[in-house]
């Protein structure tokens, strides 16, 4: 595991929980300004980070950090205690090993990694998304046809179901009291953030 100084631990920290509590990295500019330093310092930073193999960036996109230092990514794993049949009772287990949610969604491989999202509202009901749970979303910036993503509309984050006809955009939510919108991305800036992959609630 690689040594880091104080200040690129600092750095890591607020990246990692940017990514927990707002679905996507901070910008330079927010990284400077919790820290109390210039961007240019914060950009130091992030490339002795990349250097070492703790993150890694996309050229041109402010937000689009991965963490790839496991100590530091947001999503962890959780015990597997192993297999409880549905009839018949079985025997405690001995042997319990880790899963993350990464690998039990099939998204461990994901190249822009992954974050958890909390749902707000009932947009989304029909498809059995509702309010309070938590979507798994895969970090990509495009989708296709029929997939759930997290659009982002002039910096108005939505999560809805995604339509692409005749180079126009439609979001539609999975609620029959709510319309769709149609986004001509010509004219409207939208940018998808990610794509549902997996879904927890608490019961």
């Amino acid at each position: 595991m690689p040594s880091y100084t104080r200040k690129q631990t600092e750095v890591l920290e607020l990246i990692a929980e940017a990514m927990r509590e707002q679905g996507m990295a901070p910008t330079l500019e927010e990284i400077a300004q919790e820290m109390g330093v210039s961007r240019v310092t914060v950009f130091q930073h992030l490339r002795a980070l990349e250097r070492k193999g703790a993150i890694r960036r996309q050229a041109r996109h402010s937000r689009a950090i991965e963490i790839l230092d496991p100590a530091f990514r947001p999503t962890r794993g959780l015990p597997l205690a192993g297999t409880i049949a549905a009839g018949e009772p079985i025997l405690a287990i001995e042997d319990p090993e880790e899963i993350s949610l990464e690998e039990f969604l099939g998204v461990d491989r994901a190249p822009g990694g992954c974050y958890l999202l909390r749902v707000r509202g009932d947009s989304m009901i029909e498809d059995h998304i509702t309010d309070g749970d938590l979507v798994l979303i895969e970090a990509r910036k495009t989708a296709r046809n029929g997939e759930v993503v997290v659009a982002v509309i002039e910096e108005e984050a939505t999560l809805k179901r995604y339509y692409r006809h005749k180079g126009r955009i439609r979001l539609q939510p999975a609620n029959e009291g709510l319309r769709a919108r149609t986004v001509d991305p010509r004219k409207t800036q939208i940018e998808i953030r990610g794509v549902v992959r997996g879904l927890i609630r608490r019961i």
